[in-house]
Protein backbone atom coordinates (compact mmCIF):
# COMPACT_ATOMS: atom_id res chain seq x y z
CA UNK A 1 0.00 0.00 0.00
CA UNK A 2 1.20 3.34 -0.70
CA UNK A 3 2.07 6.26 1.79
CA UNK A 4 -0.45 9.10 1.04
CA UNK A 5 0.73 12.42 -0.11
CA UNK A 6 -0.32 15.86 -0.50
CA UNK A 7 2.04 17.76 -3.45
CA UNK A 8 4.61 14.90 -2.99
CA UNK A 9 5.23 15.86 0.28
CA UNK A 10 4.43 12.83 3.14
CA UNK A 11 0.45 13.32 4.51
CA UNK A 12 1.97 12.85 7.88
CA UNK A 13 4.23 15.67 7.59
CA UNK A 14 1.33 18.21 6.65
CA UNK A 15 -0.09 20.16 10.17
CA UNK A 16 -3.25 20.45 8.57
CA UNK A 17 -6.21 18.86 10.63
CA UNK A 18 -8.85 20.73 12.99
CA UNK A 19 -8.22 21.16 16.51
CA UNK A 20 -11.67 21.23 19.02
CA UNK A 21 -12.09 23.70 21.50
CA UNK A 22 -13.25 21.62 24.04
CA UNK A 23 -15.12 24.57 25.86
CA UNK A 24 -17.40 25.41 23.23
CA UNK A 25 -17.90 21.72 21.91
CA UNK A 26 -20.93 20.06 23.12
CA UNK A 27 -21.25 17.06 20.56
CA UNK A 28 -24.12 18.45 18.78
CA UNK A 29 -26.52 17.19 21.60
CA UNK A 30 -24.99 13.54 20.99
CA UNK A 31 -24.93 13.77 17.08
CA UNK A 32 -21.65 15.86 16.28
CA UNK A 33 -22.72 17.15 12.67
CA UNK A 34 -19.06 17.18 12.04
CA UNK A 35 -18.40 13.53 12.53
CA UNK A 36 -21.58 13.12 10.25
CA UNK A 37 -20.81 15.07 7.62
CA UNK A 38 -16.78 14.30 7.34
CA UNK A 39 -16.45 11.19 4.50
CA UNK A 40 -12.67 10.39 5.67
CA UNK A 41 -13.74 9.22 9.19
CA UNK A 42 -11.19 11.77 10.68
CA UNK A 43 -12.84 12.07 14.12
CA UNK A 44 -14.73 9.96 16.93
CA UNK A 45 -16.51 10.22 20.14
CA UNK A 46 -14.65 9.17 22.80
CA UNK A 47 -14.97 8.80 26.42
CA UNK A 48 -12.84 10.10 29.28
CA UNK A 49 -13.01 10.33 33.09
CA UNK A 50 -17.10 8.81 32.09
CA UNK A 51 -17.64 11.66 29.77
CA UNK A 52 -18.16 11.56 25.86
CA UNK A 53 -16.28 14.04 24.08
CA UNK A 54 -15.32 14.02 20.56
CA UNK A 55 -11.63 13.74 19.31
CA UNK A 56 -9.62 14.25 16.28
CA UNK A 57 -9.17 10.13 15.61
CA UNK A 58 -6.97 10.11 12.29
CA UNK A 59 -5.99 13.50 11.54
CA UNK A 60 -3.95 12.63 8.49
CA UNK A 61 -7.39 11.92 6.67
CA UNK A 62 -8.66 15.25 6.55
CA UNK A 63 -7.90 16.38 2.76
CA UNK A 64 -5.28 19.39 3.33
CA UNK A 65 -6.92 22.85 3.05
CA UNK A 66 -10.41 21.17 3.50
CA UNK A 67 -12.75 23.50 6.25
CA UNK A 68 -15.93 21.94 5.62
CA UNK A 69 -16.35 20.10 8.84
CA UNK A 70 -15.77 23.59 10.27
CA UNK A 71 -18.50 25.46 8.48
CA UNK A 72 -21.20 22.66 9.36
CA UNK A 73 -20.97 23.16 12.96
CA UNK A 74 -23.10 25.39 14.62
CA UNK A 75 -20.97 26.65 17.44
CA UNK A 76 -18.65 29.00 16.08
CA UNK A 77 -15.13 28.21 17.17
CA UNK A 78 -15.55 24.86 18.15
CA UNK A 79 -13.70 23.23 15.41
CA UNK A 80 -10.54 25.69 14.05
CA UNK A 81 -8.23 24.96 11.23
CA UNK A 82 -4.47 26.07 11.22
CA UNK A 83 -3.27 28.87 8.83
CA UNK A 84 -3.63 28.39 5.45
CA UNK A 85 -0.60 30.35 4.88
CA UNK A 86 1.43 28.87 7.42
CA UNK A 87 1.03 25.09 6.43
CA UNK A 88 1.50 26.58 2.73
CA UNK A 89 4.63 27.86 4.21
CA UNK A 90 5.36 24.50 5.51
CA UNK A 91 4.20 22.42 2.18
CA UNK A 92 6.55 24.76 0.12
CA UNK A 93 9.86 23.92 2.64
CA UNK A 94 9.06 19.86 3.05
CA UNK A 95 8.59 19.90 -1.06
CA UNK A 96 11.81 21.90 -1.12
CA UNK A 97 14.09 19.96 0.87
CA UNK A 98 12.58 16.43 -0.96
CA UNK A 99 13.81 18.16 -4.38
CA UNK A 100 17.19 18.63 -2.94
CA UNK A 101 16.98 14.91 -1.47
CA UNK A 102 16.86 15.65 2.16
Amino acid sequence: MSKATYAGVPRDKIPWYPLIDYGKCDLCGGNPKCKEFCLHNVFEVAEENGKKKLVVERPFNCVVFCTACEKVCPIPGALTFPSKTEVSKVINKLREEIRKGR
